[in-house]
């Protein structure tokens, strides 16, 4: 196997425009293809600087239910400032808590997908 990384996540959203929003505005990602597809609008957003991209599929886009993504960890400097700027934001955060491999918060998009965050332990 050959494998070096993903290329793309899929969250299934509701509203591209809202998530849009909620990911570029509230994120800070960065749009790296808004395509206007026979099918559909491909639309896709990430950190800057990542390598794998986060495509919002919205209606038409595939066989999705918006909301059903789980367990997409982001991986912050400070997750602590982070979850003090998306309570201040209206989102529900849990947490931060500490754990053996550094802070962690949960939290969800607008269409429910679940995420989390996370500031690594210094080893």
């Amino acid at each position: 196997m050959n494998i070096t990384h993903a290329s793309f996540v899929t969250l299934p959203v509701s509203d591209q425009d809202r998530a849009l929003r909620f990911y570029r505005d509230l994120l800070g990602f960065e749009v790296t293809a808004d395509l206007d597809l026979p099918q559909g609008r491909w639309l896709q957003v990430a950190p800057k600087g990542a390598q794998t991209v986060f495509t919002l599929s919205g209606p038409g886009m595939g066989d999705f239910v918006a909301g059903s993504a789980r367990g997409i960890m982001f991986v912050t400097t400070d997750v602590d400032a982070d979850c003090a700027r998306l309570a201040e934001a209206g989102v529900a955060v849990e947490g931060p808590g500490g754990f053996p491999w550094g802070r962690m918060a949960s939290f969800a998009d607008p269409d429910g997908n679940g995420l989390m965050l996370l500031t690594e332990a210094h080893q």
